[in-house]
């Protein structure tokens, strides 16, 4: 099955990845992926608890990557294998505006 990641940014700015069919990276090693950009990027929580899930974190690194991250191809290709694994599903959008993710 196909796997596909839209991201949706500010102004209107759109990215678009495949992701390849093989040895899919492991849920936890996405996790772990997810993690470290999350602290590298020093996000914050989206929840006033501090509990970030998952897809938080997915719009949050989203959010703070823009499109100069999105714009190096191998860090695209780790974002888009690490969402893929994270949150299990073969069709994802990233809606950064509206703080939202899809399937």
């Amino acid at each position: 099955m196909q796997k596909q990641i839209s991201v949706v940014l500010d102004k209107g700015v759109e990215f678009s990845f495949h992701v390849p069919d093989g040895a899919p990276l492991a849920h936890d090693a996405a996790r772990a992926w997810l993690d470290h950009q999350f602290t590298a990027l020093d996000c914050e929580p989206l929840r006033a608890s501090g509990k970030v899930l998952t897809a938080d974190k997915v719009l949050v690194v989203t959010q703070a990557a823009g499109p100069a991250l999105f714009g190096d191809a191998k860090w695209s290709a780790d974002y888009a294998a690490a969402v893929s694994a994270a949150l299990g599903k073969p069709m994802i959008r990233v809606d950064v505006p509206s703080m939202a993710i899809t399937y």
